[in-house]
């Protein structure tokens, strides 16, 4: 755990600089993905992260996920042992309704789906890199545009939520702690 995490992810696809730590929610995004920006923008600030990322992309699709991908590193980086874990948000946007619960516990899962491909593919490549258990609900919404962003707004809150500090330095889990090393 870290309070600030920089991640940089290079392909022959991607160029991608993230550098993301708690703070107020500010968002300072360039990905040349218009939509794409507008959600991590409200992300940060829904989650209360401060974040500035910097994307370069050759297709929609490959900055989209490894966004997503550097996104769920980093936020897997600034979550603390001590973390309440899990988080559950419903959020209404206009005739959409979407409900996230997370658990940050390190057991990567996804269950949606957005009627979105790429920002379904978003939330999956996200809950993988930060190890985190993500499900979506979609329980209203016509229009795919307040369906994602609603989504979100919740998956955002939900991550506050789960990032909050229980005090006293104690794991939240009946495992305690949990070491994996790789040699």
């Amino acid at each position: 755990m870290s309070d600030k995490s920089v991640i940089e992810r290079v392909t022959r696809e991607t160029k991608i600089r993230l550098e993301l730590q708690r703070g107020e929610g500010k968002g300072d995004i360039t990905t040349g993905v218009p939509f794409l920006d507008h959600m991590m923008v409200t992300f940060a600030r829904y989650a209360g992260l401060d974040m500035m990322l910097r994307a370069e992309g050759d297709l929609r699709h490959h900055t989209i996920e490894d966004v997503a991908i550097a996104m769920g590193a980093a936020v897997g980086e600034v979550i603390s042992q001590s973390a309440a874990r899990y988080g559950e948000r419903t959020i209404p946007m206009d005739e959409a309704l979407v409900q996230a619960c997370v658990d940050m516990g390190g057991r990567p899962f996804y269950r949606g789906p957005l009627p979105s491909d790429l920002y379904d593919h978003w939330m999956r490549s996200f809950a993988d890199n930060a190890k985190a258990t993500v499900h979506l609900r979609v329980l209203r919404g016509i229009d795919r545009h307040h369906i994602v962003e609603a989504a979100f707004k919740a998956l955002g809150l939900a991550i506050r939520d789960a990032m909050h500090d229980t005090g006293g330095g104690a794991v939240f889990s009946t495992k305690g702690p949990v070491s994996l090393k790789v040699k």
